[in-house]
């Protein structure tokens, strides 16, 4: 069938039937007078404006929708897969798989937190989610009638068990000697987002000001969002004054090797909640989840994988405390936020090709062990 037409979603028009006139017909809401027919035609404007994949028009829809079906008519697959059945592409696909009477399962793409959205909903009739606290959630969200839960980690992290630690840290190395005079002695890798300026700015000045007053020698490698750019960070730790004498070491990692590509080197990783933060508790890395009180956050500090930093002493006391090499460390277990042995591909393709389409609810042992802490093996994403 080839790829969808580069304009799908930039189709608008008109939808019959929802340009009425003015007419009598009103709700009360409280001390509010509703006309029935304005409501109608603003209900048109979201409809027939095209919003890209996460806000479709109805002309997309109605394309893509017909597009689906022959896909499907032509394919006859066994399942429909998804990584997002709660928005409007996810769940026009698995509606198209239920009315084709295929199986359907979603796999959770990232961190869920409950108050993300208001109305979530899980279309498809087995939800595979990545730990144990995502189990509540998902039967909260559930719509399919027969639903079923399964812990099975997720795959994009299998790849994990193949990075090399040792190249990563030559990589932070490098950067370093490259941006200043000389490479520290511990290296805190930030997991960035695509923020507004004054925000990254914000979390820039906590992060500095916790890393010159840590014990140790601490330098900052800023790892880019896919949708960011190295320039996006030109002007966060520059000063209008004199230069400090315990200026911090700062370098930018290619945008396209990212925090995957080089934190697996690193001493410590600091986000506000990139699912970055995850992947390095897996690799017992330690995380330092940033941002002032009440702001969105993994919630990895909640089961003991992450420090919970509002402020810069947050940082500072944190970074003092993995400077300290007579402190015992403790190797975190990740389970209960994702299941990771490195096969979740695998379990997700056992549980697709059963013969009753089921699994239990929860593969994990009641009290199950950490993920293997052998040294990861290979190199996953290249630095370059």
């Amino acid at each position: 069938m080839g790829a969808l037409p580069a304009d799908v979603f930039s189709v608008s028009g008109t939808v019959d039937g929802l340009h009425l006139p003015d007419d009598d017909r009103i709700v009360r809401v409280k001390q509010h007078t509703l006309y029935l027919a304005r409501l109608v035609r603003l209900i048109s404007v979201v409809l027939e404006t095209a919003g890209g994949c996460t806000q479709p028009s109805w002309r997309t829809i109605v394309e893509i929708e017909r597009r689906l079906d022959e896909i499907l008519n032509a394919a006859r697959p066994h399942t429909v897969l998804v990584s997002n059945d709660t928005s409007p592409l996810g769940a026009l696909a698995v509606h198209v798989a239920e009315r084709h009477g295929l199986n359907t399962v979603h796999v959770q793409h990232g961190a869920w937190t409950a108050e993300a959205v208001a109305w979530p909903a899980l279309h498809s009739r087995h939800v595979v989610v990545m730990g144990e606290r995502d189990v509540p959630l998902a039967k909260t969200w559930a719509r399919h009638p027969r639903a079923e839960v399964h812990v099975l980690g997720q795959p994009r992290f299998d790849c994990l068990t193949a990075l090399d630690r040792a190249a990563q840290r030559r990589y932070l190395a490098r950067l370093m000697a490259t941006a200043n005079d000389r490479v520290p002695s511990r290296i805190t890798v930030w997991a960035c987002q695509p923020f507004s300026h004054d925000r990254l700015r914000a979390q820039a000045n906590l992060i500095a000001e916790g890393l010159r007053t840590a014990d140790g020698d601490w330098g900052l490698v800023i790892a880019p969002h896919p949708a960011q750019g190295a320039e996006a960070f030109s002007s966060l730790f520059t000063h209008a004054d004199e230069p400090r004498d315990d200026e911090l070491r700062v370098a930018v990692a290619d945008p396209h090797v990212g925090a995957r590509g080089c934190m697996a080197g690193a001493d410590a990783l600091v986000s506000a909640y990139s699912t970055c933060g995850i992947e390095a508790a897996l690799l017992h890395v330690p995380v330092l989840e940033i941002g002032v009180p009440g702001e969105r956050t993994l919630g990895l500090a909640d089961h003991g994988l992450a420090h919970r930093c509002h402020s810069a002493d947050d940082v500072t006391v944190a970074l003092s405390a993995l400077a300290c090499p007579d402190k015992p460390t403790v190797q975190p277990m990740p389970d209960a936020v994702c299941r990771w042995h490195g096969d979740s591909a695998a379990a997700i393709a056992h549980l697709i090709l059963s013969p009753n389409g089921a699994m239990p609810l929860d593969p994990v042992p009641a009290d199950p062990p950490a993920a293997d802490p052998a040294q990861p093996r290979g190199e996953g994403v290249p630095a370059r």
